[in-house]
Formats: C-alpha cells, sequence, structure tokens
C-alpha cells in the first residue's frame, strides 16, 4: 500500500503564489511517475501537472509558464510551485503516485480570489 499526504494549500488573491508538497510513504518504489491533478467545483478531475523518476515533466496546457513541478526522490516527495494564481485555478488538488495503479491523496484546497 502506499499512502500520500498532501500539504500548501489555502487561500491566495489572484497573482499570488502557493507551493504544495506530497510525501509518499509505505510499499513505494521510486521507479513511478508522480503528479498533480485537479477538481473544480462541477467539474472533472484533470491533469496538472506529471513528473518521471528521471525528472520528465508534462503540463496542462492551462498552467505551463505558471506552475513547475519537482520531485525529491530521496524523500519520496512531490512538489508543485504555483505562481501567478488565478481564479480558475481554484479547486481541489489530489496528488497521484503511479505504478501499476494509481495512488490517490485525499486532496488539498487552493482558493484563489480576484
Amino acid at each position: 500500500q502506499v499512502q500520500l499526504v498532501e500539504s500548501g494549500g489555502g487561500s491566495v488573491q489572484a497573482g499570488g503564489s502557493l507551493r504544495l508538497s506530497c510525501v509518499a510513504s509505505g510499499s513505494i518504489m521510486n521507479i513511478g511517475s508522480m503528479g498533480w491533478y485537479r477538481q473544480a467545483p462541477g467539474k472533472q478531475r484533470e491533469l496538472v501537472a506529471q513528473i518521471t523518476t528521471h525528472g520528465v515533466t508534462n503540463y496542462a496546457d492551462s498552467v505551463k509558464g505558471r506552475f513547475t513541478i519537482s520531485r525529491d526522490n530521496a524523500k519520496s516527495t512531490v512538489y508543485l510551485q504555483m505562481n501567478s494564481l488565478k481564479p480558475d485555478d481554484t479547486a481541489v488538488y489530489y496528488c497521484n503516485y503511479f505504478w501499476l495503479m494509481d495512488y490517490w491523496g485525499k486532496g488539498t484546497l487552493v482558493a484563489v480570489s480576484s
């Protein structure tokens, strides 16, 4: 089993920044991909950013140039630096780990006011 615990969410004004962290524990092997998804009210969960063990990244078009994903394999931790936040970024952000199957954190709320 893999457990994922997110932290760093909160409320911020448009243009502000937040940094999310997700620590993985349990039967984790640092060979899977880690990433962040988000789900806004009334919308489907969507990919925000992913990073492989070797540091290859993938971003949603809506966050390119504003968000940066990084990973510390020694700490089994993935980060999401979010800059120039917009009200449309308001959502619950979920940490994801994928190796043979998906594992999910419980989510952390990011609220951006205009």
